[in-house]
């Protein structure tokens, strides 16, 4: 079923994925398993997808290849059946339901290869009251009390972009829930289903929280605890030109040494003193206001004080750590994000640019020995662009 693993491509070389084009949580999902070396065929649908970005900019289609599937038409299950067939691994991101209509659920997919493991990625999940409800990340998080944990009192939660739910609830969760499938199924022969929905990995995600909480060691209100703002030793703070350092000095020896370099040896006895607290805060606001972010960053570079500038997404590929480390690479003139994490003896890169759709349906017609996928790819390919200029979301 699997292709033969092909050197420094990362740990997954040789699982294959299917992706049905969707956006957020998906997309990210199975870029990190193609990050990991697996080859992953996205099938793209003629006018691509809504809120869709640039092909030649969505860095989540990168190291993957691109079919064009019109699921719709009177062939285009049999299409994607042949590809299940020969896959460890499906991803979709539709509603309950959408792929069953489809011709390409569970079913159907289990019938032609029943070692697959089916990924489904959903907000709500494929049951529940909401279940067939639209909805995005900001409203999954809401009603998993994430959201209402953030931010300051007396102000609206703020929205911290898509990356809480889609991505750290969502995507990662879909992630762990594959592999873990795709073990059980090359020791069992068994494939399954995977419910990853954003409401039960964000709830996941504030297990800890949870049993302070029970323990009354966190209370259910915004900027009163030791990690969400309330405590003025972990925080941020505004310097003399307008930017922000962060503070996250917990510990005695920490919060020692962030004191001294700070010039507010007199608060060393405030870090466990709550009744201090709010003279701390205003101490520390006042004296990070005295200078620039870069003077502060020069101040407590090289020390274990726990500070750190906030810099901005241009920036950060910049900063000398993360420079060092190669953590931001650059491919086809896109900065990016490197694939996380590493591996010692099967090394991941970014090995190809975001996919186009339909332009790789040739070779994958090839190398899957899926020949039904080429039929009419010439007129395919001929009308991806225009519909997908036409239809940009």
């Amino acid at each position: 079923m699997t292709a033969a693993t092909t050197p420094g491509h990362g740990p997954l070389s040789g699982v294959r994925v299917v992706e049905l084009a969707g956006i957020g949580p998906g997309p990210f999902a199975a870029m990190l398993l193609a990050d990991l070396g697996a080859d992953v065929v996205r099938v793209d649908r003629p006018g691509g997808v809504a809120l869709g970005v640039d092909p030649e900019y969505d860095i989540t289609n990168r190291n993957k290849r691109s079919v064009l599937v019109d699921l719709k038409a009177p062939d285009g299950p049999a299409r994607v059946l042949d590809l299940v067939e020969r896959a460890d691994i499906l991803i979709e991101g539709n509603r309950p339901g959408v792929t069953e209509r489809l011709g390409v659920g569970p079913e159907p997919c289990h019938a032609r290869n029943p070692r697959l493991v089916y990924g489904r990625m959903t907000g709500w999940g494929q049951d529940g009251p909401l279940a067939e409800r639209a909805g995005h990340d900001i409203a999954y998080i809401a009603l998993t009390g994430t959201l209402g944990m953030i931010g300051s009192p007396g102000e609206p939660p703020p929205a911290p972009a898509n990356l809480l739910g889609d991505y750290a609830g969502g995507s990662l969760y879909l992630v762990v829930g594959v592999l873990a499938a795709l073990h059980h199924a090359r020791v069992t022969g068994i494939g399954q289903v995977v419910d990853a929905a954003i409401v039960d990995g964000t709830a996941h995600l504030s297990a800890m929280i949870h049993g302070m909480l029970a323990a009354g060691g966190w209370q259910d209100r915004r900027a009163a605890n030791l990690l969400d703002g309330g405590c003025p030793y972990y925080g941020t703070y505004e310097t003399a030109d307008g930017k922000h350092m962060a503070v996250g000095a917990l510990e005695p020896r920490f919060y020692d040494e962030f004191v001294d370099l700070l010039g507010l040896a007199d608060f060393a006895d405030a870090r466990r003193d709550r009744t201090r607290w709010g003279e701390l805060r205003a101490a520390v606001a006042a004296r990070f206001r005295s200078r620039t972010r870069d003077e502060w960053t020069d101040v407590f570079v090289g020390t274990d004080a726990c500070v750190a500038p906030v810099l901005s997404l241009r920036e950060a590929p910049h900063h000398p750590h993360l420079a060092a480390r190669g953590t931001f690479t650059e491919h086809g003139g896109i900065t990016q994000p490197a694939p996380a994490p590493r591996f010692s003896a099967t090394p991941t890169s970014v090995r190809g640019g975001p996919a186009r759709p339909g332009a790789d349906t040739s070779d994958v017609a090839r190398d899957w020995d899926v020949p039904r996928l080429v039929d009419d790819v010439e007129d395919a390919d001929r009308e991806t662009p225009r519909r997908v200029l036409e239809n940009p979301q």
